[in-house]
C-alpha cells in the first residue's frame, strides 16, 4: 500500500488525524490534486483562506455558536447537575426529537456506552438509565415503546429549539397524556424535562406547568447542538463523561484555529471534498466507519452535511442548487452491498473511512478445521484484526483504481475522540459552506414541505395547501 502523505501534525491523546494521501496526484495512478495546491501560495490552499476568514467573522458576529460550546462550562454543568437528579429514581429517558435534536443523542449513546445498552439490566448499566431515542412518529414504534416501559420510572427529555417541530410535538403530547392519565398533572410534570429555544410554544408550556428546562442557546442550530444540553443531558444521564466529550472537542477547536490548510484537519477535509465535487464531478461523500458503534454518527454526520450545503441560492441571492449527496456506509457489510458501485460504478464519489487503532475489546479467530485451508487461515487473527485490514486494503484498492479517499483515525472509540469528531465535522460543515458559498446555518429548503404539512393537519394560521389529489391514470 502506497503511504498517504498527511501533513498535519499528530493529534494530542488520540485526537482525530486526518491522512488524505489517497486525494493527491502521484499517489492516485491517475488523477487527483496536485500537493503544491495544497502549499501556502496555492489555489485551494488561497481558497481555504477565504473561506476560514469567512467563518472567522461569522464567528465572531455571533453567528458560529457551535465553537463555543466546549467551553460553555455553565451549559454543561446544568446538564449534569439535571441528570444527576434522576438517579435515585429513573430507569428509563427517552430523548423525544427528530434530525439535530435527536441524531446527536444517538450517535453518542452507540458510541460511547456498551453494546445493546438498552438491553442490559441495572447492574451492568452501574444504575443509570436506559437511554431510548423516538424521533420518528410510526404508530408502531411509538406504541411499542411506550408499551414497554415503566411510567413511574422514566424521563421523557422532549427536544426542540423551536418548540413547533409537529413530529416532536406529536409524539411528546402521547407520551405526555400517557404520563397524565397515570399520574396526574403533578405526576406528569415530574416525568418530562424540555430542551428548547429562549421563546416558542415549548418554552411557553414549560413555564406555564413549571417543567424542568434545559436551554438551547441562540446561536445554536439544530444539527450543531449535539455538544449543548441537546446532546450532553441524555449522554450524561446515561453516565458518558461529558467533560470528555467537550475536551476532545474543545482540542479540535484548537487545531483548527490556523488559516494555514495543511495544518487545519477540518479545513483539509471540508477543502478537498469540495474540490472533488466542484473540479472532478465527485458529488457523493461517503462517511465509512469501520466500528458498528459508530454507525450512528455517520447518520449524524449524513444530515448534518446535508442540510448545511444543499442550498437552491447562494449568499448573494443567485439561484445556485449545489450541495454535494452525504452517504452513511459501514464496512465491513457495505463491503458486500455498495463497494462494487464505489470500485466500479461512476466516478462521482469520495470515501472518508473512520478507523481506530485500538478496540474496546477484541475477540480472536479459533483454528479448529486446520485441514480446510479456505478457513484455517483465519485462525490466530482477531475479529479486530481482520476488520481493520479489510478496511486498509478497501483503501487499497480504491486508491489502485484512482478512486479518491481519505481516513480519519483514532486511536481508540472513547469519549474525547467522539468529541473531537463531532467538532471536526462541523467545523468542516462551517468552513464547505464558505466554499460552496452557501449559508450552512439555514435550511430554506425543509420549510415548504413543514407548511404543507401543517396546512394538512389543520395548524391554527396555516393555510389548507391545494395537494391535488393521485391521477388514477398514473397508476398501475
Amino acid at each position: 500500500m502506497a503511504d498517504a502523505v498527511a501533513a498535519l501534525p499528530s493529534a494530542a491523546s488520540g485526537g482525530p488525524v486526518l491522512d488524505y494521501g489517497n486525494m493527491l496526484a502521484g499517489v492516485l495512478p491517475r488523477g487527483g490534486v496536485a500537493p503544491e495546491r495544497l502549499q501556502p501560495e496555492g489555489r485551494l490552499a488561497r481558497r481555504f483562506r477565504r473561506a476560514f476568514d469567512e467563518t472567522e467573522a461569522r464567528r465572531a458576529a455571533g453567528e458560529m455558536g457551535f465553537f463555543a460550546l466546549p467551553a460553555a462550562r455553565e451549559l454543561a454543568d446544568r446538564a449534569r447537575a439535571a441528570a444527576d437528579s434522576l438517579r435515585p429514581w429513573c430507569e428509563a429517558v427517552v430523548v423525544v426529537g427528530i434530525g439535530g435534536s435527536a441524531l446527536g443523542a444517538a450517535a453518542l449513546r452507540d458510541a460511547l456506552l456498551p453494546t445493546g445498552w438498552n438491553g442490559l439490566d441495572a447492574t451492568a448499566r452501574r444504575g443509570f438509565p436506559r437511554l431510548h431515542v423516538l424521533d420518528n412518529p410510526d404508530p408502531d414504534t411509538v406504541a411499542a415503546l411506550l408499551d414497554g416501559l415503566k411510567l413511574d420510572r422514566t424521563l421523557f427529555n422532549v427536544v426542540s429549539k423551536s418548540g413547533a417541530t409537529a413530529e416532536t410535538a406529536a409524539n411528546f403530547l402521547v407520551a405526555w397524556q400517557r404520563l397524565h392519565d397515570a399520574f396526574g398533572l403533578e405526576g406528569a410534570r415530574r416525568r418530562v424535562l424540555a430542551t428548547t429555544g429562549r421563546t416558542g410554544p415549548l418554552r411557553e408550556l414549560a413555564s406555564e406547568l413549571s417543567l424542568r428546562s434545559l436551554p438551547v442557546p441562540d446561536d445554536v442550530g439544530g444539527r450543531f447542538s449535539v455538544l449543548s444540553p441537546v446532546g450532553l443531558f441524555p449522554a450524561a444521564a446515561a453516565g458518558i463523561d461529558v467533560d470528555a466529550v467537550l475536551e476532545g472537542a474543545a482540542a479540535i477547536v484548537d487545531r483548527c484555529a490556523s488559516p494555514e490548510l495543511t495544518r487545519n484537519p477540518a479545513g483539509a477535509l471540508a477543502t478537498l471534498l469540495h474540490a472533488a465535487d466542484a473540479e472532478a464531478g465527485a458529488r457523493i461523500h461517503v462517511l465509512m466507519p469501520y466500528a458498528d458503534r459508530l454507525k450512528s454518527l455517520a447518520a449524524w454526520f449524513q444530515q448534518l452535511w446535508a442540510e448545511s450545503l444543499g442550498k437552491a441560492a447562494n449568499r448573494a441571492g443567485e439561484r445556485v442548487e449545489t450541495g454535494p449527496t452525504p452517504l452513511a456506509a459501514l464496512g465491513a457489510p457495505d463491503q458486500h452491498a455498495q463497494l462494487q458501485l464505489f470500485m466500479e460504478g461512476p466516478r462521482d464519489k469520495v470515501v472518508v473511512f473512520l478507523g481506530r487503532a485500538v478496540p474496546e475489546r477484541d475477540v480472536p479467530v479459533p483454528r479448529p478445521f486446520p485441514a480446510k485451508p479456505a478457513l484455517a487461515y483465519l485462525g490466530g487473527s482477531t475479529l479486530f484484526g481482520l476488520l481493520d485490514d479489510e478496511r486498509r486494503a478497501t483503501a487499497e484498492a480504491l486508491r489502485r483504481e484512482s478512486r479518491p479517499n481519505m481516513t480519519i483515525m483514532v486511536d481508540r472509540i472513547d469519549a474525547r475522540s467522539v468529541g473531537g469528531l463531532i467538532m471536526l465535522f462541523q467545523i468542516a460543515a462551517a468552513y464547505a459552506g464558505a466554499l460552496y458559498g452557501v449559508d450552512p446555518l439555514n435550511q430554506p429548503g425543509v420549510e415548504l414541505g413543514k407548511a404543507l404539512a401543517a396546512g394538512l393537519m389543520g395548524r391554527p394560521g396555516a393555510e389548507p395547501p391545494d395537494v391535488p389529489a393521485p391521477d388514477p391514470r398514473w397508476r398501475t
